[in-house]
């Protein structure tokens, strides 16, 4: 899993997102809006994810689109995240678009490392992912939701769920105590994904202030 390194390295501030080709032509785009919202510094890690759907998926699930079953590489995905987060003298916080929105938010569950997740129209119509959150505790104190107002009008009938299970997701996260907000976008889910990832960290990041 090749890593790419964006911002100021020295930053105590560190994002980490998994991303694909697509996410990489949009970078500069979430950089710069990142910067100007923000306007302190930080440090953006991407992990170049070859196989999307194995890498980023807590569990094995059957395909919903195409004929690529979601495997359960996420947790060998965290181990290497694990280590490059090493220096516990920095804030490390995660995020990513569509499943790797989904893989932050599992994430934050498997361990106390990140400050905050940055959840941009995560893939939360996975297969009994709402139900985990109702078993287990968050072990972040601070999560972005988003989605986009037209995600939920598809004829796939396992990704039209998504908006009733992110108002499911963002209920339980409240519930818990966990500086949560769900912001809706305008678009289906394949809109403006680097402005809505930026928004996505650029939240969580202003929350500490």
């Amino acid at each position: 899993m090749k890593t790419l390194e964006f911002g100021n390295i020295a930053s105590d501030n560190v994002l980490i997102q998994p991303v694909d080709e697509h996410d990489l032509e949009g970078i500069e785009n979430e950089l710069a809006y990142i910067t100007a919202a923000y306007g302190e510094d930080f440090r953006l890690i991407a992990l170049k994810v070859d196989d999307w759907n194995n890498a980023l998926s807590p569990w094995e699930s059957p395909a919903v689109f195409g004929k690529e079953n979601f495997g359960s590489g996420a947790p060998d995905t965290l181990k290497i995240i694990t280590i490059i987060c090493s220096d516990r003298n920095k804030n490390y916080y995660i995020g990513g678009y569509s499943l790797a929105g989904l893989f932050a938010l599992w994430s934050a569950y498997q361990t106390e490392l990140f400050s905050g997740v940055a959840a941009a129209s995560p893939s939360v119509w996975f297969s009994d992912f709402t139900d985990y959150m109702k078993e287990n505790k968050i072990q972040a104190n601070t999560v972005y939701l988003s989605l986009g107002n037209k995600e939920e009008k598809t004829r796939n009938q396992v990704m039209a769920t998504v908006g009733e299970k992110i108002r499911e997701a963002y209920a339980l996260l409240k519930e818990q105590g966990v500086n949560c907000v769900l912001e809706w976008n305008e678009g289906n889910h394949f809109k403006d994904a680097d402005i809505r990832t930026a928004k996505a960290f650029t939240w969580i990041l202003t929350q500490k202030k």
